[in-house]
């Protein structure tokens, strides 16, 4: 297996990004929508620094994927609720909004690999 170090990098700086704005933004624009975008991009880089075999579809795929398991209540269908852990990850409110912003993520990808 060979690691791709710009990739690493990248996800590197997304992944302090994201977490700065969890722990210390608490607005109604960066946090719910610049967070979302970028998590796209950090969930990319990420399979990216392993594998060259994801596009940036498949990881908006993904993501939605993640969030209409929010709408359904994923969390507590998989007895999860009590997991901080997966509740982060998984989440536990649907918006549609979040979809848009994982559009505009998976855009900002596209540019990667043109």
């Amino acid at each position: 297996m060979r690691i791709d170090y710009k990739y690493l990098y990248i996800f590197i700086a997304l992944f302090l990004t994201e977490v700065y704005i969890g722990v210390f933004i608490h607005d109604n624009i960066i946090r719910p929508f610049i967070g979302d975008v970028l998590v796209v991009c950090l969930i990319y880089f990420f399979i990216g620094v392993f594998t060259k075999k994801v596009s940036p579809i498949q990881v908006f795929i993904f993501a939605c994927l993640i969030e209409i398991g929010q709408y359904f209540n994923l969390a507590s269908l998989l007895h999860m609720e009590d997991f901080k852990i997966a509740k982060i990850i998984i989440g536990s409110t649907f918006d549609f909004y979040d979809i848009i912003s994982y559009f505009i993520g998976a855009i900002l990808i596209f540019e990667d690999i043109s």
